[in-house]
């Protein structure tokens, strides 16, 4: 399987954002043109957009989010995309809309048949689970809250489920460009055989290097956000890297 970045595009009332350890509280406005940041991510290379609806993770609204996605999906690059997506509506309105995989979070966690039923419903390959902890606990609504469950748990449950693609967010590294936790994300596709994408944390082309390296080792993606709206890490570069592999 072919390794893949995903630059994200994190929507707050249709402003691109990014925050520190998932806090509203601590966030940062890079762009007010979601349309505009997908279109330079797609011209520095990338085939994939991750973009979250944090609006919804955070259980508000989220309808100036809802009314991006279409644009972004005209744009021709495939869409990863998460955040407040609980329910079998919420999932089939959103494929609707053209989008290539869902990630689910909290009813990963509340309602795991949701989960079952997507995946039958919809196949392998369009859902994907994310899973986002802080010292080895998951945490859910939009990481507002402490589950009982271990990272590891609950990737076995949802393979056990169907599930074959996690998001692994290392929630004490995302947004603060403290480096990647790759080996982490190694660690759970080799305990489950589920292809991992790692994320957060992110901050040079070492941790793109870094990550890379655990390829062999189930892991399959990177996410990279605030690297790229500081400037601290190019694109176009990390992608010709990872094709060069």
């Amino acid at each position: 399987m072919n390794f893949t970045i995903y630059p994200a595009i994190d929507l707050h009332h249709g402003q691109v954002v990014r925050l520190k350890y998932g806090d509203l509280d601590l966030k940062t406005i890079f762009d007010d043109d979601p349309r505009a940041v997908a279109r330079r991510w797609i011209a520095a290379g990338s085939d994939w957009l991750h973009v979250v609806n944090l609006d919804g993770a955070f259980d508000e609204s989220g309808a100036q989010n809802w009314r991006v996605l279409p644009d972004l999906v005209k744009l021709g690059a495939k869409i990863q995309c998460g955040g407040g997506i609980r329910t079998l509506k919420d999932i089939a309105r959103i494929i609707n809309l053209g989008v290539s995989r869902i990630i689910i979070g909290t009813s990963a966690v509340e309602e795991p048949d949701v989960v079952e039923e997507a995946v039958r419903r919809f196949g392998s390959e369009r859902i994907a689970v994310g899973i986002d902890a802080r010292d080895r606990v998951v945490k859910t609504r939009g990481w507002t809250q402490n589950s009982s469950i271990s990272p590891l748990d609950l990737a076995l449950h949802m393979a056990a489920l169907g599930v074959r693609h996690i998001i692994y967010t290392d929630i004490s590294r995302d947004g603060v460009l403290t480096g990647v936790n790759a080996a982490g994300a190694a660690e759970l596709a080799q305990e489950t055989g589920l292809n991992v994408v790692a994320s957060g944390g992110v901050a040079t082309l070492d941790d793109v290097r870094r990550t890379l390296s655990f390829h062999n080792q189930g892991v399959v993606g990177l996410i990279i956000g605030r690297a790229l709206y500081d400037g601290n890490l190019d694109l176009a570069e990390a992608i010709r890297l990872v094709k060069g592999q």
